[in-house]
């Protein structure tokens, strides 16, 4: 395809085709702990299963859209993103869960045109669920329009990551997770950014946080929960960007400004 290709329904639709295969990989795998790698920073691996998933949709997105580059959270380099397409993708969000057999993993395949995400693809093979949006045209789950929840925090779920890899953080997640814990229901952690995205996105959560993520971990996510009617910042209030490492305050307009008010004080 040319430069200036139009993403449409049908090029998503082809997209969503080649993640549903990748998820067939997640869905096969064996043995798993025999193929574990350490990357650097606590609790943080990568498997034979990550790299192949990875391999896999490299190769199949590129007949797709033949012009993009490719961002994978498996590879030492990255290119330039803010020109012309880039894939920005996560081939196993949730590792961790993968390798203990925890069952909440995701595919995560982010589409940015000159650096902005255009289309967000999310799908989690275990409960057989494919997030998807295009800029400018909604957000959907397994082709049904989604919506943020309306209520504010006093009536949520609150999810949260601890951002395992980064010690200077604990101490400050676990107090702003106590000081959102106090506004809301209860919380929970599910180990999967890109999911817990989603959830919020489809209102069955009405936040997410977490203080440190890489962008293929939102990249997808982000812009669903934007299609969905929600927003997604950093928790300085600022937009996020998608060629370094943000921290995410995602939810509707109205939890967003809850949650960064709270984390301020």
């Amino acid at each position: 395809m040319e430069s200036g290709t139009v993403i449409s329904e049908k090029l998503v639709d082809q997209m969503i085709q080649v993640v549903k295969e990748g998820g067939e990989i997640i869905l096969s795998a064996r043995h798993i702990g025999e193929s574990v790698t350490a990357k650097e920073g606590r609790g943080n691996f990568v498997t034979a299963y990550d790299k192949k998933v990875q391999a896999f949709l490299f190769e199949r997105l590129k007949e797709i859209l033949p012009e993009a580059v490719f961002v994978g959270e498996e590879e030492e380099s990255h290119p330039d993103i803010t020109n012309g397409y880039a894939f920005i993708i996560d081939p196993i969000d949730g590792t961790m869960n993968f390798m203990k057999g925890y069952r909440r993993s995701a595919i995560s395949v982010g589409l940015l045109k000159e650096g902005m995400p255009c289309t967000g693809i999310v799908y989690n093979p275990y409960a057989g669920e494919v997030f998807s949006a295009i800029r400018g045209k909604g957000a959907f789950l397994n082709g049904q329009k989604i919506h943020v929840a309306d209520e504010d925090l006093s009536e949520q779920l609150v999810l949260f990551g601890t951002s395992p890899y980064n010690q200077e953080l604990y101490e400050k997640a676990f107090r702003t997770c106590y000081a959102l814990f106090q506004k809301c229901p209860d919380i929970r952690r599910s180990g999967s950014a890109a999911i817990d995205l989603c959830d919020v996105a489809c209102g069955r959560a009405g936040l997410y946080f977490e203080l440190l993520l890489s962008p293929w971990d939102y990249a997808a996510g982000s812009l669903i929960l934007a299609e969905a009617g929600g927003k997604a910042v950093t928790p300085e209030g600022e937009e996020l960007t998608f060629d370094r490492k943000n921290g995410v305050v995602a939810g509707s307009i109205l939890t967003v400004e809850e949650a960064l008010s709270c984390m301020k004080g």
